[in-house]
């Protein structure tokens, strides 16, 4: 039994090919999967081409609208001219939270030497966690695991939650 809340979720899968057709996305629905195998909820998704200022808008959209705890954006984290996605989340966030980030390439790190060319960021904008994972459906699955034990607590932290610090407790043996 789940003991957390469930966390309300926006998928965003930025491809320009996916976006116009040529390619079907086959990473937004595999995260949709894991979102749902915990039980949480799929609150959004949207599918945009690598483009600044529509994945700026839509995060603001999001963030602010209050609905959502969680967005994880697949794709435009590479070393593509067209790959944007780190700098347009860079610029809605007020807080970087870069150790998720950090985790995720290193953990990738032992499968591939490809994960040093990841730029994926992750960070805060309001009370809503942002997490860019590859566009790879494979990369992205796998960096999700990485941080998802603890995305709950992440969550609980930025909602307040009185239950937060629970997980937080002194082991008697070092009082």
């Amino acid at each position: 039994m789940k003991v957390n809340p469930k966390i309300r979720v926006g998928i965003l899968t930025v491809s320009d090919r996916s976006s116009r057709g040529e390619r079907e996305d086959l990473s937004g629905p595999l995260l949709i999967n894991k979102v749902v195998e915990n039980d949480d909820i799929v609150h959004r998704i949207a599918l945009l081409p690598d483009d600044y200022e529509k994945i700026r808008e839509l995060l603001i959209l999001w963030c602010d609208s209050g609905e959502i705890d969680l967005i994880l954006i697949t794709g435009g984290t590479g070393f593509a001219p067209r790959d944007v996605t780190p700098e347009a989340t860079l610029s809605v966030i007020d807080k970087n939270a870069p150790g998720l980030a950090e985790a995720m390439r290193q953990a990738s790190l032992k499968i591939t030497p490809h994960a040093m060319l990841s730029r994926s960021v992750t960070g805060i904008r309001r009370k809503t966690l942002i997490v860019n994972l590859p566009g790879s459906p494979k990369a992205a699955l796998e960096n999700l695991e990485v941080i998802w034990p603890v995305l709950p607590h992440a969550i609980e932290l930025l909602q307040e939650s009185p239950h937060s610090e629970a997980g937080h407790k002194i082991n008697p043996k070092e009082s």
